[in-house]
């Protein structure tokens, strides 16, 4: 199967090791970072979303006027508009990028970031509401005729939409989260599933309850799963945990330096937001990434944990450390389960999406099409074997 990468889509410089020089919304910037993604191997860049970060879907028509092939991942939280509005908003974009939108919808894991913008529903209610607010957007992409709507947390009549996207029947909605009501909202509506970078064997046991849950509401198609790490690289084995210890220091003394501030969830923080304290974090994702941590600092071929650690596990935070191909090889560990987008953000954003994209991306390319091409190849062999199988019972029949 097809393997894609996804990148971050910042709009300013800053980082968990780096102050931000920019400004928030920084347009020679944005453009310079999503220009070296495109130019590098990259299929798709998130632009994620923060209570008080510039608004992303207006940031992403701005790229979106200025690019042609990078994909865009909007990151959106239901809260912040009424759904047949995002509806339009979404359509817009994908007519703005000629189809390059995929939508990802945050339920939102931390109370203190959700109330910042007016939500004081609990986190069960945010999930009932998710789930309905992505039903309508689906519907209103895609219904030619007015529709009336009534449900736990949304009421209207006879709407009908005057703008559809390019992609027919819909963009492809993208969802995350690792609770119970998270894998139940998700495995009914995401056509992709997103998880934090954990260990190969409790990655396989979330795909594992991912498809569960999607068969569950009925679904034959699984989701695709999508794969999130913070990629340190170096050309030897040694460099590169140099680099992995620096990075965690930069990291500790960013936090100190900064003011506190509560853990926030996937795709709600983008680079260059202010350091949170390490607090106990509300949601199941974070409460997983501190559990691994503290059972330990390295799984598998490259997983490390104390960037993890170091954070209170915040979001995308689990690093994958070695020389482009310690790291190609332990993506590729992810493929073989299952995983088709991987996911990576580097702590220097340009840089490192540059680095990131000569040195593994090719290797991680060429390897799934060898995968690929033996796998069909295969397939074409067990088909003549069981042609043939056939033709010599045809031929016993016959005798």
């Amino acid at each position: 199967m097809p393997v894609e990468f996804l990148g971050i889509a910042a709009t300013g410089d800053g980082s968990e090791t780096t102050p931000r020089t920019t400004a928030a919304f920084d347009r020679d910037y944005t453009l310079r970072l999503a220009r070296a993604h495109e130019d590098h191997g990259w299929d798709r860049v998130l632009f994620a979303y923060g209570a008080g970060a510039p608004e992303p879907a207006a940031a992403a028509a701005f790229l979106a006027s200025h690019l042609d092939r990078l994909q865009i991942l909007l990151a959106h939280r239901p809260n912040v508009s009424y759904p047949t509005f995002a509806a339009k908003t979404f359509a817009t974009l994908d007519r703005i990028s000629d189809g390059r939108l995929t939508v990802h919808f945050i339920t939102g894991g931390n109370d203190h970031e959700q109330r910042r913008e007016g939500d004081f529903l609990t986190k069960d209610q945010r999930y009932e509401r998710t789930r309905e607010y992505i039903g309508i957007v689906k519907k209103a992409w895609t219904s030619r005729e007015p529709f009336d709507h009534e449900g736990p947390h949304y009421r209207f009549e006879d709407f009908v939409s005057d703008v559809f996207p390019v992609q027919q029947p819909r963009p492809a909605v993208s969802f995350g989260g690792s609770s119970d009501a998270a894998y139940a909202a998700g495995g009914a509506e995401a056509d992709i599933y997103c998880l934090w970078g954990e260990p190969l064997a409790r990655t396989a046991e979330q795909i594992e309850r991912v498809a569960e849950a999607a068969r569950a509401a009925g679904r034959t198609e699984l989701p695709r799963i999508q794969v999130a790490f913070r990629p340190i690289i170096a050309p030897t084995e040694e460099l590169a945990w140099e680099k992995a210890h620096r990075t965690v220091a930069a990291i500790r003394a960013r936090r100190s330096a900064d003011r506190p501030r509560a853990v926030g969830t996937a795709g709600t923080a983008g680079p260059g937001a202010a350091a949170p304290e390490v607090v106990t974090p509300e949601n199941v994702g974070s409460q997983r990434l501190i559990e691994i941590a503290e059972a330990g600092e390295r799984y598998d071929r490259a997983l490390w944990t104390p960037t993890a650690a170091a954070t209170g596990g915040a979001g995308n935070s689990n690093a994958l450390v070695g020389t482009p191909e310690t790291v190609a090889q332990a993506l590729l560990d992810y493929y073989d389960l299952g995983v088709d987008i991987l996911s990576a953000r580097g702590y220097d954003l340009l840089d490192d999406a540059v680095d990131f994209g000569r040195y593994v991306i090719p290797i991680v390319r060429e390897e799934v099409a060898k995968r690929d091409a033996a796998k069909a190849a295969a397939e074409q062999a067990a088909q003549a074997e069981r042609a043939e199988r056939d033709r010599h019972q045809l031929i016993a029949a016959q005798a």
